[in-house]
């Protein structure tokens, strides 16, 4: 056999191996690098700590750079209770004072693992120049008896983030909804599971009560339901990979659980300052223990996601109408740009996906077929539209290599299918979808007829 007869078969066989192991090879790459260098050794990296009197803090200050390099950005205030009040401002981490006896103020609500680190640092300063009296360690912002570690918060948050992301995928198959409806769910089910999460942390004594919490918790998962809802359309088949990694891969070892933030890497903390997730437990944290200190920016930070994912969907539904207008005026319209809003069913639906591939048994209706040119030659990435009976526009989606395209999640009845390809007429099917039905309807689109060129004094 041949190199040129054995090429045809293995080229097929490579890429099926590369789609089928892409998605699971980024996310183990993904959580390779992000878990283990985020979190395999807490500790302090530039936390801010402030240190009661000028002298106190030089000496301080040289003492923790001997310890730990790097570790620590020490600040002056005039005296004790200017440091108590540093921390409770979220000014700073920990606040040192000698005076009578050295004393440093911390606070669990930041993590029992940061209050821990920070008195194993001040320990031997206190030691040396404490006069022989031992550090005593005073908690100025303590958590409910029953959240033992500081990190109930973490979990409160995840469960707040991530259903939002579950959700912006589940709505993809709402093919009914227009964004309208789909800003309105998002909206609706962030209340929702603001107040059910609420009244569970309080109810179980997780968390204090505070009603800002809902407020917060609402923020959160309307900023990642909406800027994954906003990111699909752009991102296509890779949007499961860049919606968990941004919001599991990178958002939960930043967030503030098993490490606080000034006990991530350098490279984590800026991460940390940007993840809707971390910024949400920083919100939280100042809601509930701090008496609404430090609350503001990541409010701000969760209203810039949110506002980043409507942009988006106005993007792209700016695109959309662009594309149409092109298509009424007769121009062949771009291939990529009807396709965008659904481009991630491929992936995120078990029957977009080539036609020898679906399970026929699924309940519910689907829709496949094949697009073919005028030579019975498989059109490669034809857009096939799918409208309801009063001519409003579904889903679309592109046919693959093979010509192949199918559709899952559409509403029972009379539908319109047209497929389309640049450079060809467009063809146009009535169909009627039962329940449970697999309808195949097929397309032969021909090239457009260009018509001859007058010459000069021809009528």
């Amino acid at each position: 056999m041949t190199a040129s007869t054995t090429l045809p078969r293995r080229a097929p066989l490579a890429t099926a191996l590369a789609e089928a192991l892409w998605f699971p090879a980024a996310l183990f790459l993904g959580f390779l690098f992000c878990f283990a260098p985020a979190l395999h050794a807490p500790q302090p990296h530039h936390a801010k700590v402030v240190v009661a009197g000028a002298a106190t803090e030089s000496r301080v200050d040289a003492a923790l750079r001997r310890q730990q390099p790097g570790g620590f950005d020490v600040t002056a205030v005039t005296d004790a209770r200017k440091a108590r009040e540093a921390v409770l401002d979220r000014q700073a981490v920990a606040g040192y004072a000698e005076g009578d006896r050295p004393v440093l103020y911390v606070a669990k609500a930041n993590g029992m693992s940061l209050e821990q680190a920070l008195t194993r640092a001040f320990g031997p300063v206190a030691a040396k120049h404490g006069h022989g009296e031992k550090l005593t360690v005073v908690d100025v912002a303590p958590t409910t008896h029953k959240d033992l570690m500081g990190t109930t918060l973490v979990y409160f948050g995840i469960a707040w983030s991530i259903p939002g992301y579950i959700l912006s995928t589940t709505l993809l198959r709402a093919v009914a909804f227009d964004r309208r409806r789909k800003l309105l769910t998002i909206a609706g089910t962030a209340a929702l599971f603001s107040v059910i999460g609420y009244a569970v942390g309080v109810g179980l004594g997780y968390l204090p009560h505070a009603p800002s919490t809902m407020a917060i918790a609402f923020l959160l998962t309307a900023a990642v339901a909406t800027f994954a809802s906003g990111l699909a359309p752009f991102a296509g088949q890779y949007f499961p990979a860049v919606g968990m990694g941004l919001f599991i891969v990178l958002s939960i070892p930043t967030s503030g659980g098993v490490a606080p933030a000034p006990l991530l890497p350098t490279f984590f903390q800026y991460v940390h300052a940007v993840m809707p997730l971390a910024n949400a437990v920083d919100a939280l944290r100042g809601a509930l223990y701090f008496d609404g200190a430090g609350v503001l920016k990541p409010v701000l930070v969760l209203c810039a996601w949110t506002a980043a994912g409507v942009a988006l969907l106005c993007l792209d539904a700016g695109l959309h109408r662009r594309a149409a207008r092109r298509g009424a005026d007769g121009e062949p319209a771009d291939v990529e740009e009807p396709a965008r809003e659904d481009a991630s069913l491929e992936v995120l639906l078990p029957t977009a996906l080539p036609v020898h591939a679906h399970h026929f048994g699924d309940p519910e209706p689907v829709l496949v077929g094949t697009v073919l040119d005028s030579l019975q030659r498989p059109v490669h990435r034809a857009v096939v539209t799918v409208m309801d009976a009063r001519g409003r526009r579904l889903v679309s989606t592109t046919t693959n290599a093979h010509g192949e395209y199918a559709v899952a999640g559409l509403p029972e009845g009379y539908l319109s299918v047209v497929a389309s390809s640049a450079g060809r007429r467009p063809v146009a099917h009535r169909e009627l979808l039962g329940a449970g039905a697999v309808l195949r309807t097929d397309f032969a689109l021909h090239e457009r007829e260009t018509a001859p060129r007058r010459t000069v004094g021809e009528r």
